[in-house]
């Protein structure tokens, strides 16, 4: 059985940014023990950094489209104003 890449994965950004979520409310909990907010703390700045790079990588890829002569419409890739 063939399924496409898509669906053989989930979602990692969206899974990990409720995650992340998940458990930012679970260290609010002032009762939470010193060592289990520890480890929480640990997953979490993880998952934040994973979130942080599939941002990057998902920004380093989009494109603009735009019209060239002839009518053709093609993709060039987003200039980011900040690094210049």
């Amino acid at each position: 059985m063939s399924n496409s890449a898509k669906s053989d994965r989930p979602e990692p950004f969206e899974k990990n940014l409720a995650r992340l979520d998940a458990i930012v409310h679970e260290l609010e909990d002032t009762d939470l023990p010193l060592e289990k907010a520890l480890v929480l703390y640990e997953e979490g700045m993880k998952l934040s950094e994973s979130c942080h790079k599939q941002l990057n990588e998902a920004e380093g890829r989009v494109e603009i489209l735009t019209k060239k002569a002839g009518g053709k419409v093609a993709a060039e890739p987003f200039a980011d104003d900040e690094t210049e």
